[in-house]
């Protein structure tokens, strides 16, 4: 970390001056390939909404953790997260319901029940309003470090399943008869999503945290051609709106996340009219 504040102390930018922003800048770069790749996977398995649950579930994960007096939260909502991952998964593959429906149930499920914990014997919900904006300027060099971790077991995940997860979403049937395990496939990506959203919703916020999940790979789904395309532009407008949007954000005194959130939906749009010109 030393070595990174050093380079910008060379360089004459007013907003880096400051520890806390070279920090969000330095977890931005990190969180852009990390939420450009998860997007791409969320997008192809029809999965948009369910990242939304997950952040529900995270929510409740927290209210637990915090009722139980942890210091550190975010663990106990990694767990609950996970467990409703896994229980998600094995109620898709045994259910001949459509994976909205299921979805629903376990999104209005979690939401009930974290909002029932967290007011539980006349409790205060105020506390739990970070959890809903995110403040991606408090993150800390730790957190980071975590953050980079986490980014490389999930490039190492999509590197081995993105194909066998495309051919699963796309046609489960010939992808079973491939010999692609279909419903391990989807569970470990259950699993690396139910991870990232919960270590994400203290920085980008619950309100919007399916929306950088969503919008990367919607975008580049407009404009490529191909799946190389698809994957290297979800990142690429992953990593542009959220420099474009940490920097909005301090010198107009915003929420960062939300200014992220509108540079992507404004790169949508972007790709959206370009589509038929570009293919």
């Amino acid at each position: 970390m030393q070595l990174w504040y050093a380079l910008w102390d060379l360089l004459p930018i007013e907003m880096l001056h400051w520890d806390f922003m070279r920090n969000a800048l330095l977890a931005v770069l990190l969180i852009g390939p990390l939420f450009g790749l998860c997007s791409t996977m969320v997008v192809t398995g029809r999965m948009s909404f369910f990242s939304d649950a997950l952040g529900h579930s995270a929510f409740t994960g927290i209210a637990i953790g915090c009722i139980c007096g942890m210091t550190s939260p975010t663990w106990a909502a990694i767990l609950f997260a996970l467990g409703f991952a896994l229980l998600f998964s094995f109620v898709r593959s045994r259910s001949n319901q459509a994976a909205d429906t299921i979805i629903g149930v376990f999104s209005s499920t979690a939401v009930a029940l974290g909002i029932f914990i967290a007011t539980l014997g006349g409790g205060s919900f105020a506390k739990y309003n970070r959890y809903l904006i995110g403040d991606i300027l408090s993150i800390t060099p730790t957190q980071i470090c975590l953050l980079a971790l986490v980014l490389a077991g999930v490039f190492a995940l999509w590197w081995s399943i993105s194909n066998r997860l495309t051919l699963a979403a796309i046609h489960p049937q010939l992808a079973s008869s491939r010999g692609v395990p279909v419903h391990l496939t989807q569970t470990l990506f259950t699993a690396a999503i139910a991870i990232v959203v919960t270590l994400a919703i203290s920085w980008v916020g619950l309100l919007i945290l399916n929306s950088l999940l969503v919008l990367p790979g919607a975008a580049s789904r407009n404009i490529s051609r191909n799946l190389k395309q698809y994957h290297c532009f979800s990142v690429l407008f992953a990593l542009t709106a959220g420099i474009a949007g940490l920097t909005i954000s301090y010198y107009l005194g915003a929420s960062a996340g939300a200014a992220i959130c509108l540079v992507l939906a404004l790169i949508f749009a972007i790709c959206f009219c370009l589509r038929k010109v570009v293919r």
